[in-house]
């Protein structure tokens, strides 16, 4: 008596290669689509570019977020929020395009730089940069 019948054992033997080749096909087409065709194909001889060093901010105003929590607005005490919001506010009616750097200390909380960056939108200062130092190799 038969257990099994021919045609089950014939099915398992065969290699299903259509998921194999449908993976290759995909790779092959992602392959060539990122794969950037060199465009030094000819012979060009580019202009030179006279080299200047970029030109420091019209007016800098330097905001100071110590790690104790203390803020400093171009090296004068500020209080709390509301106070350099307003002064802000008050430094964009003078200079439209005001430039502001905040310089937080390395240990200084995120949520406190945050704070001074939501201060600096609220005031709507087009131009806000965040210090830091060069690394050392």
């Amino acid at each position: 008596m038969k257990k099994c019948s021919r045609s089950v054992h014939v099915s398992l033997t065969e290699l299903n290669i259509t998921p194999l080749l449908d993976l290759a096909f995909v790779l092959l087409v992602i392959f060539i689509i990122t794969t950037i065709p060199p465009v030094n194909d000819l012979d060009l001889r580019l202009p030179h570019a006279a080299k200047r060093l970029k030109d420091p901010p019209r007016k800098a105003n330097y905001i100071t977020v110590e790690a104790d929590g203390k803020m400093f607005l171009n090296k004068e005490a500020v209080t709390d929020a509301p106070g350099m919001l307003q002064t802000l506010i008050a430094l964009r009616a003078e200079d439209p395009d005001l430039n502001v750097i905040v310089r937080g200390d390395a240990r200084t909380k995120y949520k406190l730089v945050r704070a001074v960056l939501d201060i600096c939108q609220q005031a709507n200062v087009p131009k806000v940069e965040l210090a830091t130092e060069p690394l050392d190799k």
